[in-house]
């Protein structure tokens, strides 16, 4: 008995590949009429026998798991498909497929080539966790039947996850910021006023953003758009304080483009890649890292334009933001600016435009060396050190309302105040408290620096010349004097916009003045920041005048920046790696730092036993740099596998950190503010954006030997004991 050919409604005509993109495979379009040429068909079966026409049919039945040279197809009703895998498998009901499930953990599915008559047994939690995204995916695009092929069910792990990052992840992690969607991301989460809606904040010196958004406004009154002016001075602690009350956007780049519909021109922002999926901010240090990853897969369109984004920001806010919202406006974030743009130049230095491209971003890198990291408060200046030490007045009003409850209720009650009166008067120094005043300065301190929260940092870190600012600070000092003499014939006129208030226009940088500078620090961080009897560095307190104990991975940035000696780098792998080096690559700091941690102590999200992209990336090319490729190539495989593991296992999870001593869950991470990139349903649509670059990054670190040993999520030490047991090390 053979199954009876049907014409189909519509089919797929051309040959495909098998992993493309999803808008690629599952196509865009499903309207009634559309004419669709995707690579997944959509078919409407007229029964169990039917199949596909021009396909020529098997002359008689086959066994259950059907054997084939060619590669396996399958005909998939999606929603009835989907409901039954969910029901046998996702024990838990969280809508994914994991190996905490207890299903059967085999479904059969019908083979294209039988019209779905013959079944075979898709097993394992891998595939299964796959056919479930695969399902979610057709499902998203409209599809009611699909021909889905099994490549795309036990594709290699590493590949897939490449794939997923270079193809969707990126992509969904993707914004803008102009009238097409200022209505949503103008919108606060963060917003605990009486009346929350989308506002954004345009500085001075860009009065065409600010008739644009004033004719969004009035072109769509509905979305009751807030437009304000930034006053000049923008960075004033009791303005900035008084802007809470209407916290809103600031503004960011634009270009200018001929809109397709009216031929007229018009402005939109330049696209940028946030963090995570629930952000819709341009973020600081994030974005570098992100950048790392996007390059290798040739996107240096988004990284080009975060750099243009950046230099926006220090022209007219002063500094690279924490974040483009209006109470980030005294607050920055760890300074890659000069690498980012070096990497992008490296990219288009052929394209037109490009020195003017590189010789902005490098004004903009001196303006912020300048006027934050080189002048009060930030700059210490016994040492010559630089400190995370933010302006700002009263309760930062960026975390959730609660946060602060438990400190602040016992001030409001010696003041006989309510919660809500006591902050308004503190606030406005309408009462007078030391103590919350330092506590704050080191709060905001903490989440300048990037690493919010940890022990390391807790009530001290506007005190503190940390080895990972100084570290980045000398990067640029040997950054801008190299591309000043490589690419400016060693004089780079300063215009006005880039200029300080100590500097004049027309005046000019030189390479020697750069030199010296990094030549300064390195002193200064060989006798401050530098502990030859254990051989690493530590930051400095400049209030207590000596260094402090506790042991964290950013010992390692100096050998990213070219600090470290070579002797010193030498002695950090011998002395320092072993204390940070654990399963899944570097810990953020030693348990011996963080120290105890209880209910009245609980865990913070940068310490032991967290592990973090950024911690691993700076490590790898630290490492690389001082010719210790086997140990770069060793974390990166570390990090690598785990990553790859809770991939295969927990239905594609890429999370924004792990506890690097797990080997089962590490994406489960007990700290303060959970763990972003965990919770979506079906598929996972954006990873994390840092973690995703560490992944990309990562695999060009690692041989073709290792990336197979990846690919069949094989531990380090498995691949060691292989290896050398075939004599390949």
């Amino acid at each position: 008995m053979t199954s009876q050919a049907f014409k189909p409604r519509r089919t797929s005509t051309i040959d495909h590949d098998p992993l493309s993109a999803p808008h690629i495979y599952y196509g865009e379009s499903h309207k009634k009429n559309a004419r669709v040429r995707t690579y997944s068909a959509i078919i409407e079966s007229q029964g169990r026998n039917a199949t596909t026409a021009g396909l020529k049919q098997p002359a008689r039945r086959i066994s259950h798991d059907e054997q084939s040279i060619q590669p396996r197809k399958f005909l998939v009703h999606v929603e009835s498909t989907l409901k039954t895998l969910l029901s046998r498998e996702d024990t838990d009901n969280n809508m994914q497929i994991t190996i905490e499930d207890e299903g059967p953990k085999v479904l059969s599915i019908g083979t294209e080539k039988s019209g779905g008559f013959n079944k075979f047994d898709v097993r394992g939690t891998y595939m299964l966790s796959n056919l479930l995204q695969e399902l979610t995916l057709a499902k998203d695009y409209g599809r009611k039947t699909i021909i889905l092929d099994e490549a795309r069910l036990n594709e290699n792990p590493v590949n897939r996850l490449s794939r997923l990052i270079r193809d969707s992840f990126w992509n969904g992690l993707t914004r803008r910021i102009d009238g097409s969607n200022i209505e949503k991301v103008g919108r606060d989460p963060k917003d605990w006023t009486a009346d929350p809606r989308p506002r954004i904040y345009v500085p001075r010196g860009a009065p065409e953003q600010h008739a644009y958004y004033t004719r969004i406004a009035q072109e769509h009154p509905d979305m009751r758009l807030d437009v304000q002016w930034l006053q000049e001075d923008c960075s004033d602690d009791a303005y900035v304080r008084d802007l809470n009350a209407a916290p809103g956007l600031l503004a960011i780049a634009m270009e200018e483009y001929e809109d397709p519909e009216t031929g007229k021109k018009d402005l939109r922002g330049l696209p940028f890649v946030v963090p995570g999926g629930r952000f819709n901010e341009l973020y600081g240090w994030d974005s570098y890292m992100e950048s790392l990853g996007l390059l290798i897969n040739d996107r240096v369109d988004l990284v080009k334009s975060m750099v243009q984004h950046f230099c926006f920001c220090i022209k007219h806010y002063g500094k690279i933001l924490n974040a483009n919202r209006s109470y980030y406006l005294c607050r920055s974030q760890p300074p890659f600016l000069t690498d980012m743009a070096l990497r992008v130049y490296e990219r288009i230095k052929h394209e037109p435009g490009a020195l003017d491209f590189l010789r902005e971003a490098i004004l903009a890198a001196i303006k912020e060396y300048y006027s934050v990291w080189m002048h009060a408060p930030r700059l210490d200046p016994v040492t010559g050190l630089s400190r995370y030490r933010p302006g700002g007045l009263g309760v930062p009003p960026e975390t959730e309302a609660s946060h602060f409850e438990h400190l602040l209720e016992p001030y409001a009650k010696n003041h006989n105040m309510s919660f809500e009166e006591f902050v308004e008067a503190y606030n406005h120094q309408k009462v007078s408290e030391p103590d919350l005043d330092e506590y704050f300065l080191h709060d905001r301190a903490v989440r300048e620096s990037g690493h919010d929260t940890s022990y390391r940092l807790e009530k001290v870190a506007a005190n503190l010349a940390t080895v990972d600012l100084n570290a980045l600070l000398y990067k640029y000092e040997t950054d801008i004097a190299r591309t000043i003499r490589g690419h400016f014939g060693d004089k780079l006129p300063i215009p006005a916009e880039f200029c300080t208030k100590e500097m004049t226009a027309g005046c000019v940088e030189t390479s020697a003045a750069w030199d010296r500078r990094a030549k300064k620090r390195r002193l200064a961080v060989d006798k401050y920041l530098w502990n030859e009897e254990k051989g690493m560095y530590f930051d400095y307190d400049t209030v207590k005048k000596e260094q402090t104990t506790y042991e964290s991975a950013t010992t390692f940035w100096p050998m990213w920046s070219g600090l470290a000696t070579p002797r010193q780098a030498a002695v950090l792998v011998s002395t320092a790696l072993p204390k940070f080096e654990v399963f899944g690559g570097l810990v953020s700091g030693t348990e011996e730092s963080r120290g105890a941690v209880g209910i009245d102590r609980p865990n913070r999200q940068w310490d032991y036993p967290f592990g973090w992209a950024p911690q691993q990336m700076l490590a790898w090319v630290g490492l690389q740099r001082y010719g210790y490729e086997p140990e770069a190539q060793r974390l990166a495989y570390k990090w690598l596998y785990m990553v790859t593991k809770a991939f295969v296992d927990f239905n594609g999870v890429v999370v924004e950190k792990y506890d690097v001593t797990r080997p089962i869950d590490p994406h489960k991470v007990e700290a303060e503010y959970g763990n972003q990139g965990s919770d979506f349903k079906g598929v996972p649509r954006e990873g994390f954006g840092w973690v995703n670059a560490s992944y990309i990054y990562g695999l060009q670190m690692v041989n073709a030997h290792m990336k197979r040993a990846l690919g069949a999520c094989t531990t380090y030490d498995t691949f060691v004991k292989a290896t050398e047991a075939l004599g390949f090390y």
